[in-house]
């Protein structure tokens, strides 16, 4: 007998806008707020939570309208599916083409909704060992030097700092990052330091650069050359006594083969992979091509933070730090502890709502 179809999946949107305590600058500009969408999937009497935040990288610009209008449009085919059916489901969001922030917050509602009808935390599914997390870096955005010692002072009082992410690549040059960088490391001389210069270095400059950075013991350097030089990052590799991670030029598990002969690492963000599924493919694809790995964010609140944080165990370096800079995160899910970043054991993504959301 054939078996009998499943409800309806409800998929309900949200937005809210989050405030940076510290406007964030980086080599393309400044954000102080972002206006994000809240996905909710229910089935079954549970509710899958995922989140999309707006970003823009090269050509691809994906804005809170834009990312809003591809789910409500792609909605009645999802809803004929089950929140189990992931490969069916997966297969309708590859063939529409949607945003990938869109992709990621349906994907990652998915697996929380999963995880809660198995009353596991994703990373116990996946059978991940928390132990293995790496501490988290906090993120020093373009300053003045005096601005990023006080920056840098912030966050050594607000928690056990064990990695310093320092943002260059100043429209008034590597002499004005030099400084700034000098001035971070007298203020902060005990953390480990990388850098991104988040495509802001010409390649004279980026060379340059990564000897000052090597001799000042930076870790790594990240996203040196804009996105779509990636030819030149070939050459830079061959000179740079750093290793070098990419952000812009890596959206997804295809763009990986082709990275890894101009860099040694790659920068896995929800918003540009597509979600957690995605995450996990660019995670393997890396290792086997000899990659190492970090995760990053954008304007993310502590639901997106936490969700790939489920993932963590699977990377060498952690900037998952946006959520801790804002003054009115709605949500509540991964905690501090000595440097680090955890989840909970709350099943799914083990998110829950903050004093803010109400």
């Amino acid at each position: 007998m054939p078996h009998a179809p499943f409800p309806i999946m409800q998929i309900n949107l949200e937005t809210f806008t989050v405030n940076k305590r510290f406007p964030l600058t980086i080599s393309r500009g400044t954000t102080a707020k972002t206006t994000n969408v809240w996905v909710k999937i229910s089935e079954d009497g549970i509710e899958g939570w995922g989140e999309a935040s707006p970003f823009s990288v090269g050509n691809y610009p994906q804005s809170t309208e834009i990312i809003q209008q591809s789910i409500l449009q792609i909605a009645p085919s999802l809803q004929k599916k089950h929140p189990s059916q992931r490969q069916e489901i997966e297969l309708i969001l590859n063939q529409a083409q949607i945003p990938s922030a869109a992709k990621a917050a349906l994907d990652t509602a998915l697996h929380d909704w999963m995880g809660k009808r198995a009353q596991l935390p994703l990373w116990q599914m996946w059978g991940l060992n928390q132990n293995a997390i790496a501490p988290v870096s906090v993120t020093i955005g373009i300053n003045s030097p005096e601005g990023a010692r006080k920056r840098v002072r912030d966050w050594l009082q607000f928690m056990d700092v064990k990695m310093l992410k320092v943002k260059l690549g100043n429209p008034d040059g590597i002499d004005a990052d030099r400084k700034m960088l000098h001035a971070v490391r007298q203020e902060a001389p005990t953390p480990q330091l990388y850098v991104d210069a988040n495509g802001g270095w010409n390649l004279s400059d980026a060379q340059q650069m990564c000897f000052i950075l090597a001799d000042m013991g930076v870790k790594y350097v990240e996203q040196p050359l804009p996105q779509g030089e990636e030819e030149k990052l070939i050459e830079l590799k061959k000179s740079s006594p750093l290793p070098i991670f990419v952000d812009e030029s890596c959206f997804t598990s295809a763009d990986i083969p082709n990275i890894a002969q101009c860099a040694g690492g790659v920068n896995i963000k929800l918003m540009k992979s597509g979600g957690l599924t995605e995450a996990m493919r660019m995670i393997h694809t890396a290792r086997a091509c000899g990659l190492q790995i970090m995760f990053g964010c954008y304007s993310d609140s502590a639901l997106a933070n936490t969700a790939l944080l489920q993932l963590a165990p699977l990377a060498d370096y952690l900037d998952l730090d946006s959520h801790l800079n804002l003054i009115d995160d709605p949500f509540n899910g991964a905690f501090i502890e000595e440097g680090r970043i955890l989840p909970n054991n709350l099943p799914g993504l083990g998110v829950k709502l903050s004093a803010f959301a109400a």
